[in-house]
Order: C-alpha cells, then sequence, then structure tokens
C-alpha cells in the first residue's frame, strides 16, 4: 500500500528543495515529520506540508490511521515553469531574474509485515 502526495508550482529553487527531500527519503513518517519541523531550511515547510498530506491520503483511502507504521518510500523534486522578470541595469541594460519552481512529491508505503 502507497500513497502519494504532490505540491506544485512551489516557489523554491529545485536545488534548495532537494536538500530537504535527500534528508526524509527512507526515514519513517513520524520521524521524518519531526526532523522536518526543525530543520533551519526554509523549504522544509512545503516539504513538510507534502507529507503531511501523503501520511492523510494514507489514512483516508486505505484506513491507515497509525503513521507509524509508515515509511518514505519516495521522495523528489522535479523543476516546475521559472518566472523571468527583468531587473534595471547601467547604462540603459536589463538583467534577467529567473524565479524558479518546484513540484514536490512524497509517496509513503506501509512497512513490510504490516496491514
Amino acid at each position: 500500500m502507497e500513497a502519494r502526495a504532490q505540491a506544485r508550482y512551489i516557489r523554491v529553487t529545485p536545488m534548495k528543495a532537494r536538500r530537504v527531500v535527500d534528508l526524509i527519503r527512507g526515514m519513517d513518517a513520524t520521524e521524518a515529520q519531526a526532523v522536518l519541523r526543525f530543520a533551519p531550511q526554509a523549504a522544509s515547510v512545503p516539504v513538510g506540508k507534502v507529507l503531511d498530506s501523503a501520511i492523510a491520503n494514507a489514512a483516508h483511502n486505505y484506513d491507515h490511521s497509525d503513521a507509524s507504521t509508515l515509511y518514505v518510500s519516495a521522495a523528489y523534486v522535479d523543476e516546475g515553469p521559472t518566472l523571468k522578470r527583468i531587473r534595471p541595469g547601467g547604462q540603459g541594460r536589463v538583467y534577467r531574474i529567473l524565479k524558479r519552481t518546484s513540484h514536490i512529491t512524497v509517496v509513503v508505503s506501509s512497512k513490510e509485515g504490516t496491514r
């Protein structure tokens, strides 16, 4: 049994979000929630919300109310569309600002031998 959750178009760069996702991949779900709650990175907030949503999806779709039997089987970050903005530069030039977005996906599964 596995449940997944995805957040799309999140305004955090994929490289920064991948640093956070690499922390929780393979962990127990409750342990991953605790790690994300105290992680200093700003990207840990949206990743934590996606993890909470995946746990809630497992509880709702598979009647799997005990989060202690779940673990993060897969977690990855894909690059979303980039917003292109301009910033005035010296002598009439224009500098481009790239505001990158991310698609964050977390998959939780039940451990072997349970349900």
